[in-house]
């Protein structure tokens, strides 16, 4: 978790937005594929569910899999390339803790569609990735009752249950596939990553400090592996000590195999993860440094409180993420497999 400077973060981020030229943006609208693949959203809807069954941590793995793809060379799905020189985005090391089950949510929505005739090899996995990230958080609702932890700290998935899940909202369709992916061009925020590392990074996404807040509020869903908070146990002043002493016994105990969850609703999107950083429950730093910094503190204070403001500015967020770096059809193509380039 190394931190770098400030300009080589805006400077190598913003390279992301050059990428999205006014034709790409303008060639986004929902129902895209209305007259292409009529049930193309259905039949999305359906695979994800299918998923989240076979494993709830699908609906938080998809969903940072698109920011992790949005982020680096804009909404192309080069995060799922596979190159056989292994010179690709997911090898790299800041993409290691990506879970396979949000690589299979994109393979089996892409294989349902093109088992429809009328889709076959029609839809890019790029609005795969989109389509796939809304119904995540849409279907964001658990099954089972809390753990005994309080669902802070446990290796088990009985989890939260929630009579509903997150906001829905209409997602822009229409982007094309990249054909390049490649471990250098990977730069993202790190877990240590102060208010000003991460507002310089999301600046060059063209994010605002509030805009990244809320999607930040992404965090509701899913886990962070040992590594990316233990090295805040006993040195980080700003963690509630009754919570450290939970971590510290799970990373101590599990090494290697040790985790976390996000907020006490691992599986259910809500607004509960800024209730958790307003009482020193932030597991990762640079989520907590969102109420620690005072400068933050208010946005995370309003969306605690107001659940339907954080929905809203949170779909907001997302429409704007999934603008980032589009490619046309002189730019990009819709690949038949996923993995690989045509």
């Amino acid at each position: 978790m190394a931190s770098l400077g400030l300009g080589f973060f805006v400077a190598a981020v913003v390279s992301a937005v050059a990428l999205m030229p006014p034709s790409a943006v303008a060639q986004l609208r929902p129902y895209y594929y209305s007259s292409i693949c009529p049930n193309l959203e259905v039949i999305v809807r359906s695979s994800v569910k299918q998923s989240m069954v076979q494993s709830p941590i699908s609906a938080p793995a998809a969903l940072r899999l698109f920011f992790h793809d949005c982020a680096v060379r804009g909404c192309d799905a080069s995060i799922m390339i596979v190159n056989s020189n292994g010179d690709d985005e997911w090898r790299n090391p800041d993409n290691q803790s990506l879970k396979p089950e949000g690589f299979q949510v994109i393979l089996n929505a892409k294989a349902a569609i093109d088992s429809d005739p009328q889709c076959k090899y029609k839809v890019s996995c790029a609005d795969i990735m989109a389509l796939a990230a809304r119904e995540s958080i849409v279907q964001a609702s658990a099954e089972h009752s809390p753990p005994p932890d309080g669902g802070y700290i446990t290796n088990s998935l009985a989890l939260h249950r929630s009579q509903s899940g997150g906001p829905f909202y209409e997602v822009e369709l229409g982007r094309y596939d990249g054909r390049l992916s490649t471990k250098a061009s990977v730069v993202l925020p790190h877990a240590n990553f102060t208010l000003d590392q991460l507002n310089a990074y999301f600046s060059g996404l063209g994010f605002s400090q509030s805009e990244m807040i809320a999607l930040s509020g992404g965090h509701t869903l899913g886990a962070a592996d040992c590594p990316f908070f233990q090295y805040r146990i006993g040195t980080d002043t700003t963690m509630d000590p009754s919570f450290m002493s939970q971590l510290n016994s799970t990373c101590s105990s599990n090494p290697s195999s040790g985790f976390a969850f996000l907020d006490p609703s691992p599986v259910t999107f809500d607004n509960a993860f800024f209730r958790n950083l307003q009482a020193g429950k932030g597991l990762l730093g640079s989520d907590q440094v969102l109420y620690s910094d005072v400068r933050s503190r208010g946005t995370v204070n309003y969306y605690a409180t107001n659940q339907g403001a954080f929905f809203g500015d949170f779909v907001a967020a997302m429409t704007k993420l999934g603008r980032v770096g589009v490619k046309t059809a002189a730019t990009g193509e819709i690949r038949r497999d996923c993995r690989f380039p045509n």
